[in-house]
C-alpha cells in the first residue's frame, strides 16, 4: 500500500518537474517567459501546461523543433528552445482548441471547458532559421503611443507565431540626443530635429526632420524605459532584436560644429517644404565612424546588444552621387563603422528602395552596394514578396542572405487584401532551390490592419507543419465561431478566401467614403477604391457570418470583429456606386435624383460609422486617448499628442499636399468627425450648383477641403460617437435589409 502511495505522488509531481526541464539553471530560463505567457493569457488555465527543454531535440536539418501530447487535461509541449515551445502551445491552441490569441492586450484569450486530447504527438520543425516581424512605419501607423501593457501582448504574440527577429527601435531618440549633444549641438536644436512622435518613423528613414517637433522631454525619458521591457521580454523567448544604428542621417546643424565634414542635403520627400528636409553625412568623412562609434557604446550601454543592427541608407531618397563606385564606398563604411565597434555585427536592411526606385537602383549600383561587404555579413529583406520578389532579379541578391517578407498593409488602410495560395507558391519556389533559398521568412506590414488571417498564415509557412490555404481556413473559422456556429463561419471564410482575397496590397487603399470628394474616379494616388472582386461574394459571405452568429451558443469577439470588418468593407464599396448615380444625375441636371441619392449616401455614411463602434480598434476615440494618455504630465502634452494623433491619420504632412489621407482608416470618430463631412459639404455643393444653374467648382471645394483638414488635424476635444444601440446581429440585419434588400450587392 505504500508504494502505491508513493507512485501515485511521483506520478502527481511529475508535471511539476517536467515543467522545468531537466532542472538545470538554462532549463528554468528558458521555460519561465513560456510560464509567463501562460499565466498572462490564461491565468486559471495555465498549470495544465508544462513545458520541457530538449537541447537534443535540434538537428543538421533544423535547428528548432517542438512536440505537443495532450491527455486527460494535461498538455506536455517539449521543444528544442522557448520559441519552439510556444510555436508548439500555438499550434495545439488553434488545430484543438480553437482559441484564437490576438496581439492585441484588451482582447481576452478564451479556452474550452475541457482541453482536448491529441490524436498523437503534434510535431513541427523550422524550416528557416529565421522569422522577422515589424517594419519602421507600424511604429508610426500603429504603436506610436502604445504603452507596456499593450507591448507585453505583442511579444506574447510574436512569440507563439515563432518570431525571432523583432524589430526593436523604441527610444533611440534619447541616444541621439546625447551623441549629438557630445558632439557640441544644442539639446534644444536637437529635440526640434526631432518630428512628432507618429512621424518618427520617416524621421529615422531620412525621410522627414523637425515636422511636429519638439518631442517633450518626458517622451524622450519614457521611451527609454519602454524598450528596455521590450528588450528584456523579447530577450528572454530567445529572440534577438533587431536595433538601430547610425546610416548617414544627420542634423543641419552638424556642418556648422563641422565645417570639414561633408554634410549633403537630400531631395524632397512626401511634398515637404525644404525646411523639413534631412542631411547625410558622406561616409568618407571620418567624422561618419565616430558618430557610429558614439551611437553604438551609448545604446549598447542603455539596452545592451544582439549584435545584429537595422541600416537603411537611402530609402525614398536619392543618393548625393549614383555612381557604383560612391555607393560601394556607402556600403563599406557602414560595415566597417560597425564591426570597428562590435566584431560580431551584423546588419540587417530592408530592399524596399531597389523596387521602389528601380530607376536609379539598377542591377549593376545593386551589386555594387551589395558585393562591396562580405558575404554573410549583411541580411536582406526582400520588404514585399507578395507583390514584387526583388531576389529574383538580382540573383538573390548576389549571394548575400536575405528573408522573403510579406508587407500586406500600407499605412494601416482598413482593407481586405491578401493571397494565400500565392504566398504558399512563391514560398516553395524560393524554398526550392538551395543556393538561393531565403535564410528566412518575415511580415513587414506598415500596420495592424484588418487583416490578421494573412500574418499568422505567413509566418505558419516556417514550419514543416504548415498548413495549405484550405487547411489554414478551417483553422481560422474556427478560431473566430464556435461548434455550433463554425459551419457558418467556415463557408463564410471560404468564399471570401476565394474571391475576395486574391490579391495582394497597394498603398492608399480606401473606401470612397475615405477619399476626398470628387465627382469622379478620386483625388491622388492616396485613397484609391478599386478592386476586382464581385460585391455579391462580399454579402454572402457577410450573410453567412450574422447566420454563424445568431445560431451561435456563445459569442466569440472574433465573430464580432469579423461581421464589422465584412461589413464595413461591402458598405464602402456600395458608397461608389452611389456616388456614380449622384454623377450622372448631375451631369443629367436632375435635382430630385441628386438629392434622393445625396441623402442615401449620407445615410450610408452614418451606418457605417455606427458599424464601426462595435469593435474597438475601429474607433477613433481610442486611439485619440492613447495618445493623450502619454500627455498625463501636463494638458498640453496632451494636446500636442492629440494632434500628432490626428495628423497621421488625415493631414499626414503638410497640408493639401501629396500624403493627405495616406494613412486613412475605417474608425468611428474619423467617419463622423473628418470623412463624412466632407463628403456632405460636397453633396450640398452639388445640389447648390444645380439650383443656381452654375457649374460646380471643384477646385474651389478643394481649397476649401484643405483648409477644413488642416483645421481638424490641428484641434482637440471630445470626438462625437455614435454608440451601439442594439446588438451587433440586429443591427446587422437591419443594414442587410435596408442596402441588399433583393439579397443581391446591387
Amino acid at each position: 500500500m505504500k508504494q502505491k502511495i508513493t507512485l501515485v505522488l511521483i506520478l502527481l509531481l511529475l508535471p511539476l518537474i517536467t515543467a522545468c526541464g531537466d532542472g538545470s539553471e538554462e532549463a528554468d530560463e528558458a521555460i519561465a517567459p513560456l510560464i509567463g505567457l501562460c499565466d498572462r493569457l490564461f491565468p486559471e488555465r495555465s498549470g495544465a501546461f508544462q513545458f520541457v527543454l530538449d537541447r537534443d531535440m535540434t538537428s543538421s536539418d533544423s535547428p528548432s523543433r517542438y512536440s505537443v501530447v495532450a491527455e486527460r487535461g494535461k498538455v506536455t509541449i517539449k521543444g528544442s528552445d522557448p520559441l519552439a515551445l510556444s510555436v508548439g502551445l500555438n499550434r495545439y491552441l488553434s488545430e484543438y482548441c480553437h482559441t484564437y490569441v490576438s496581439p492585441y492586450a484588451y482582447d481576452k484569450v478564451e479556452l474550452p471547458g475541457r482541453l482536448p486530447d491529441t490524436k498523437g504527438p503534434l510535431e513541427g520543425s523550422a524550416v528557416v532559421p529565421e522569422r522577422f516581424f515589424l517594419n519602421y512605419c507600424t511604429f508610426g501607423y500603429s504603436m506610436p503611443y502604445w504603452k507596456w501593457a499593450d507591448w507585453e501582448r505583442l511579444i506574447d504574440w510574436m512569440a507563439l507565431q515563432g518570431v525571432t527577429m523583432p524589430l526593436a527601435i523604441t527610444g533611440q531618440e534619447k541616444v541621439w540626443l546625447d551623441v549629438w549633444t557630445e558632439l557640441g549641438l544644442d539639446p534644444e536644436s536637437v529635440k526640434s530635429y526631432f518630428t512628432g512622435p507618429a512621424h518618427l518613423p520617416w524621421h529615422r528613414m531620412n525621410n522627414i526632420d523637425r515636422w511636429e517637433g519638439p518631442l517633450p522631454d518626458s517622451w524622450l525619458d519614457e521611451q527609454v524605459e519602454l524598450q528596455k521591457k521590450i528588450l528584456e521580454r523579447e530577450r528572454s523567448f530567445g529572440m534577438t532584436p533587431v536595433l538601430p544604428a547610425f546610416a548617414g542621417h544627420v542634423p543641419q546643424e552638424l556642418a556648422q560644429h563641422y565645417p570639414d565634414a561633408e554634410v549633403l542635403r537630400l531631395g524632397e520627400w512626401g511634398g515637404f517644404e525644404e525646411k523639413y528636409g534631412t542631411y547625410y553625412l558622406s561616409p568618407a568623412s571620418p567624422l561618419f565612424r565616430k558618430i557610429q562609434t558614439l551611437y553604438l557604446e551609448k545604446q549598447t550601454e542603455l539596452f545592451g546588444t544582439d549584435h545584429i543592427y537595422g541600416i537603411d541608407a537611402f530609402n525614398e531618397v536619392d543618393s548625393p552621387d549614383w555612381s557604383p563606385e560612391f555607393l560601394a564606398d556607402v556600403s563599406r563604411a557602414i560595415h566597417t563603422s560597425l564591426t570597428d565597434v562590435d566584431s560580431e555585427a551584423k546588419w540587417l536592411m530592408m530592399t524596399w528602395l531597389f523596387y521602389y526606385d528601380k530607376e536609379h537602383w539598377t542591377p549593376e549600383r545593386i551589386r555594387a552596394f551589395l558585393e562591396a561587404v562580405p558575404q554573410g555579413s549583411i541580411y536582406l529583406l526582400d520588404y514585399y514578396c507578395d507583390k514584387a520578389e526583388v531576389w529574383r532579379e538580382t540573383e538573390a541578391f548576389y549571394g548575400q542572405p536575405y528573408l522573403w517578407c510579406y508587407l500586406g498593409n500600407f499605412g494601416g488602410n482598413s482593407w481586405l487584401c491578401g493571397n494565400m495560395r500565392d504566398v504558399r507558391e512563391k514560398l516553395s519556389a524560393a524554398q526550392a532551390t538551395p543556393s538561393s533559398a531565403p535564410m528566412g521568412i518575415g511580415c513587414t506590414l506598415e500596420g495592424l490592419d484588418a487583416n490578421p488571417i494573412m500574418y499568422e498564415y505567413v509566418l505558419s509557412q516556417a514550419w514543416t507543419s504548415a498548413p495549405t490555404a484550405d487547411d489554414w481556413i478551417r483553422i481560422w473559422a474556427d478560431k473566430r465561431g464556435n461548434s455550433s456556429a463554425n459551419n457558418y463561419v467556415y463557408e463564410a471564410w471560404k468564399i471570401l478566401e476565394s474571391s475576395v482575397y486574391r490579391d495582394f496590397s497597394r498603398g492608399g487603399q480606401a473606401v470612397l467614403i475615405h477619399a476626398r470628394p470628387c465627382l469622379h474616379g478620386y483625388q491622388g494616388w492616396c485613397t484609391v477604391p478599386d478592386y476586382e472582386y464581385d460585391n455579391d461574394h462580399l454579402l454572402r459571405a457577410w450573410q453567412l457570418l450574422l447566420q454563424g452568429y445568431t445560431s451561435a451558443e456563445s459569442h466569440h469577439r472574433e465573430l464580432t470583429y469579423d461581421l464589422v470588418n465584412v461589413g464595413r468593407q461591402l458598405l464602402g464599396n456600395r458608397f461608389m456606386e452611389l456616388r456614380d448615380v449622384l454623377t450622372k444625375a448631375y451631369e443629367d441636371k436632375d435635382l430630385d435624383q441628386v438629392s434622393a441619392v445625396g441623402q442615401q449616401m449620407k445615410e450610408l455614411m452614418d451606418d457605417y460609422a455606427s458599424l464601426l463602434t462595435y469593435e474597438p480598434y475601429f474607433t477613433l476615440g481610442k486611439w485619440l486617448r492613447d495618445a493623450r494618455d502619454y500627455g498625463s504630465h501636463s494638458e498640453a502634452e496632451a494636446d500636442y499628442y492629440e494632434r500628432n494623433a490626428r495628423s497621421i491619420l488625415t493631414v499626414w504632412g503638410q497640408p493639401g499636399r501629396q500624403l493627405t489621407d495616406y494613412a486613412n482608416r475605417a474608425y468611428a470618430g474619423l467617419v463622423t468627425d473628418y470623412y463624412a463631412p466632407r463628403w456632405k459639404r460636397f453633396i450640398e455643393s452639388v445640389e447648390s450648383s444645380l439650383r443656381e444653374g452654375i457649374p460646380l467648382d471643384e477646385e474651389q471645394f478643394r481649397t476649401e477641403m484643405i483648409a477644413f483638414e488642416d483645421q481638424w488635424r490641428q484641434s482637440t476635444g471630445e470626438i462625437a460617437e455614435v454608440r451601439p444601440s442594439m446588438p451587433i446581429d440586429r443591427y446587422v440585419s437591419l443594414l442587410i435589409s435596408k442596402y441588399f434588400p433583393s439579397g443581391e450587392s446591387r
